[in-house]
């Protein structure tokens, strides 16, 4: 016996499938047949995989080259038996490894809610007799029944079917419930077209089935998915490789100079104990302590900014990345669409119609050529409408969240817009009662309903077709029937299908006064066509204009849909997704077959050129997100279907609906867009912009004090003096400033025109060439100033204690200067706004306080080994620190004029 998805059970008979599952359709499997397959399959369950513990987790915070060298210099003080200063360097590593350890997203759990939407019952016949089991204890070869509202338990090839519909939105992308229906199909068959299969986790919306189970647990097409997910990398962010890269080059750096400057001060007879210490010394200023910890607060205040935007984020590092997205690749149905079918365009007594308003709500009106047309002005416009709303099983109800649909969408669409019209349907039901009805069967094509009242009256709905070939006549405007033109109906068909819209015929005919049932030779002829609605999921209007923000900013945004190519299409050009529709083209579409038999080579040329991708399958879409990827590409996937999760997972940033997404999905994503709005994601690409300008400004303003420190000490060694800054005062400097000064620099407002520049090149490096001259420049300027004020004091006789003094706060005081120049990269800080953000000098504030703590509080002399400084070397410090900024302006202004230039 063969299962799981390597057997095409879509290309078999019912017979061969029974056959060879070990099946029968009139008694199922026996006891023993099923505990010989519970041995053999397991359970229908999704395996689960074991993830890091919380240790490994945190002792992983350590596992960095820059912590590496910290340790390093712990070790070397404790064998010196300098304990003070090694529980302060070890101090400040475990604060940064509890601040990683606590903001690093949660472990993913998808694989854990896959296997909750697995928890259900099932109806399974067994030894002839119909059982009510829990569904995991299915196995293959299970004959199963399905009814209307079950989930499917497992993997299903259907052996007999009423009317049956299920909803597998979540599973293929499809935006409407899909009709099934018995009989093989092609063995290329693609997932979303396989109407005689029912798969596990998709839901029952109408009718009854019956199915022996194909496959279970990790072997069905969601367990499939499940290990897409298991088996995907999720990638590191544009932010973390860049600042990895950074790091790994600061390490090199780091240890050259310190062993040059360890073979230099050899050299001058130097004792190797002390360079030891200079060497640690050095090692300890130039490594940024507090670079983690602002980098994760940073990024925290990002979080914080778009959950006030509706954007939830999972992932810290997510927020820069959206800042650096250069393709959004998206789902349609409920992330671009509405995920509620809506009428929107109607056909009657010869003309045409539309409906505004769009979802289930009913709020709108019916016109023609713009102007409001009344219902009851028009018999066959009436009639049309009064034909969906009471040849109907679904019911529109105002839920909390706003206007829901209970039954089929297609026939939610109907009554919502005869209730825009005005019809009222509990008026209606109670002037047309139902007698009878003839349930939507495949092979009729259509659904009838008998109605009381004083006029007995038999309405029908369907396929365009199955109405024609029942009418001869049409009803018109004024109520009078007159000869049915066919060929101007199917006219007007093909014109609402081109627009990607799903078209139904309606009929009516009179029916006896004694009537009380009818049958399909009541309907068979003798029909009178009322005309058509046609339907289609409906753009957001919030989506539009954020598909248009998004390419202003240069950012590309592409379709990747389960859904038809026609629809695809129509809703692409509505959106505006290319430049197609500005040339009155249609969007180009490749489909999921196309796909698959393409070369990696072709798919990766397909995926930069083309917008839309339709009947496309979750292997499909992670192959295209990787595709784009390996373009350099930094990809954004936005979803809220289980299909949709491994690509979520493999994308740089997946992007999850809040509302109407699975929790597959959301436990997937690196963030969830609480309002289901597209528009969001431009919201969160903005602030994630600004995120990475002020990560810019932070290491743009932090190095030059780690550079400037470094100098300090190699000049020391040069000059054979002592060191100006101790590794302690170096650490006391370091995060300090980082965490007072630095981190106001999050504060700073987006800055104008963020959305109206294209996206950061992602092998871009972070600083650019003229950033690293600022860094340089600013590091000579401290070290002029603290050395130049370090030497002047020896030299007035001050003691060593007091003259590092000086110079340690000649680098709090400079990097204060240096911080407004900092707040924009570009601009000065008179033409943001001296108080645009607060935080600066509340910071600056806190700064000098500290400063004075570290100089004069004698518990702070002794950890530090500082001394008190007179007035004449604070107007000296501060001095220093106003030649910095001044440089700095200058430097800014004929950079600015340059580039203008």
């Amino acid at each position: 016996m063969k299962t799981g998805q390597g057997q095409r059970w879509h290309h078999l008979t019912s017979e061969e499938t029974l056959d060879l599952l070990g099946s029968d359709l009139q008694s199922g499997l026996t006891r023993s047949d099923v505990e010989a397959r519970l041995q053999e399959y397991g359970l229908n369950a999704l395996s689960r995989r074991k993830g890091k513990g919380p240790l490994l987790r945190f002792l992983e915070q350590f596992h960095q080259a820059l912590v590496y060298i910290l340790l390093a210099a712990v070790i070397i003080k404790l064998a010196l038996g300098a304990y003070v200063d090694a529980g302060v360097i070890f101090g400040v590593v475990l604060l940064n490894s509890v601040i990683g350890f606590a903001q690093e997203s949660k472990a993913l759990s998808a694989l854990e809610a896959l296997a909750r939407a697995l928890k259900t019952e099932a109806s399974v016949l067994r030894s002839g007799e119909i059982h009510r089991i829990d569904a995991t204890e299915l196995v293959p070869g299970d004959i199963v029944m399905l009814a209307s509202g079950d989930k499917v338990p497992a993997d299903l090839r259907l052996l007999k079917l009423r009317n049956l519909r299920i909803d597998e939105s979540a599973l293929t992308g499809e935006s409407l419930a899909v009709e099934k229906r018995l009989g093989e199909l092609a063995p290329d068959t693609v997932l979303g077209d396989r109407t005689n299969m029912a798969y596990s986790s998709t839901l029952v919306t109408y009718g009854t089935g019956v199915g022996v189970v194909t496959a279970t647990g990790d072997k069905t097409e969601i367990g499939r998915i499940s290990g897409l997910i298991a088996g995907t990398t999720v990638l590191e962010t544009p932010l973390t490789r860049k600042i990895a890269h950074f790091s790994h080059l600061l390490l090199y750096a780091i240890l050259g100079l310190a062993i040059v400057t360890f073979l230099v001060g050899l050299w001058h007879g130097d004792a190797w104990v002390d360079l030891f210490l200079a060497a640690v010394a050095l090692s300890v200023a130039m490594i940024p302590e507090g670079l983690p910890a602002v980098l994760t607060i940073t990024l925290a205040i990002g979080v914080a900014r778009m959950a006030r935007r509706n954007a939830i984020i999972r992932r810290l590092p997510a927020v820069e990345t959206l800042g650096s997205t250069t393709v959004i690749c998206s789902d349609k149905t409920g992330t671009l669409t509405r995920n509620e079918m809506t009428v929107q365009a109607l056909w009657a007594g010869g003309e045409d119609f539309t409906a505004s308003g769009i979802g289930y709500t009913p709020t709108g009106e019916i016109s023609r050529a713009g102007e409001p047309v009344d219902v009851h002005d028009n018999a066959a416009l009436g009639e049309l409408l009064r034909a969906g709303l009471l040849c109907n099983d679904s019911v529109l109800k105002q839920g909390e969240d706003g206007w829901v649909i209970e039954g089929d969408p297609t026939e939610g669409a109907m009554l919502v817009v005869a209730e825009k019209s005005g019809l009222d349907r509990r008026h209606e039901q109670g002037r047309y009662p139902r007698l009878d009805a003839i349930p939507f069967e495949s092979q009729h094509q259509y659904m009838a309903t008998l109605h009381g009242g004083e006029n007995p009256v038999i309405y029908l709905k369907g396929s365009v077709e199955s109405m024609l070939e029942r009418s001869a006549l049409i009803l018109g405007p004024d109520g009078t029937s007159q000869p049915l033109d066919h060929d101007a109906v199917l006219a007007q068909v093909a014109v609402l299908a081109g627009q990607g819209q799903r078209v139904l015929g309606f009929a009516r005919m009179d029916a006896p006064r004694d009537a009380r049932d009818i049958d399909h030779k009541d309907v068979a002829k003798g029909l009178v066509f009322l005309g058509l609605q046609g339907m289609i999921d409906p753009p957001r209007q919030e989506a539009i204009k954020a598909v248009a923000a998004c390419r202003s900013a240069g950012i590309r945004v592409k379709m990747i849909t389960g859904d038809h190519t026609i629809t695809a299409a129509a809703i692409a050009a509505r959106i505006g997704l290319d430049d197609s529709m500005a040339h009155g083209e249609t969007p180009a579409v490749l489909s999921g077959r196309e796909l698959e038999a393409m070369s990696d080579e072709d798919l990766t040329r397909a995926a930069h050129g083309t917008s839309v991708f339709a009947r496309v399958s979750p292997e499909q879409k992670l192959r295209l997100v990787e595709a784009l990827q390996a373009q350099g590409e930094i990809v954004a996937m936005t979803g809220d279907g289980v299909n949709d999760a491994p690509a979520l997972r493999r994308a740089n940033i997946g992007v999850a609906m809040g509302r109407t997404g699975t929790e597959v999905s959301k436990e997937a994503a690196d963030m969830v867009l609480t309002d289901d709005n597209f528009s969001t994601i431009a919201a969160a690409v903005e602030e994630g912009r600004a995120v990475f300008d002020n990560l810019t400004k932070f290491l743009t303003w932090a190095l030059p004090t780690n550079a400037g420190q470094g100098l300090v000490i190699i000049a020391a060694v040069i000059a054979a003096q002592p060191l100006p800054v101790l590794p302690v005062q170096a650490l006391w400097i370091n995060m300090t400033t980082a965490v007072l000064l630095g981190v106001t620099l999050a504060f700073e407002p987006r800055e104008p025109g963020i959305m109206q520049r294209a996206p950061r090149a992602p092998d871009l490096a972070i600083l650019s060439g003229a950033m690293i001259f600022r860094v340089v420049l600013v590091g000579l300027l401290l070290l002029a100033g603290s050395f130049g004020l370090f030497e002047w004091a020896l030299y007035q006789g001050a003691d060593v204690d007091k003259a590092r003094t000086i110079a340690v706060n000649v680098f709090a005081v400079g990097q204060s200067f240096y911080l407004l120049n900092c707040r924009s990269l570009r601009f000065s800080m008179f033409r943001l706004g001296l108080f645009s953000n607060v935080w600066i000098w509340g910071g600056i504030a806190a700064m000098m306080a500290a400063q004075l703590a570290f100089t004069y509080v004698p518990l702070m002399n002794r950890l530090f080994h500082t001394a008190p400084i007179g007035l004449t070397d604070w107007l000296q410090i501060l001095a220093v620190g106003l030649v910095i900024y001044l440089v700095v302006g200058v430097e800014k202004l004929i950079r600015n004029r340059r580039e203008t230039s």
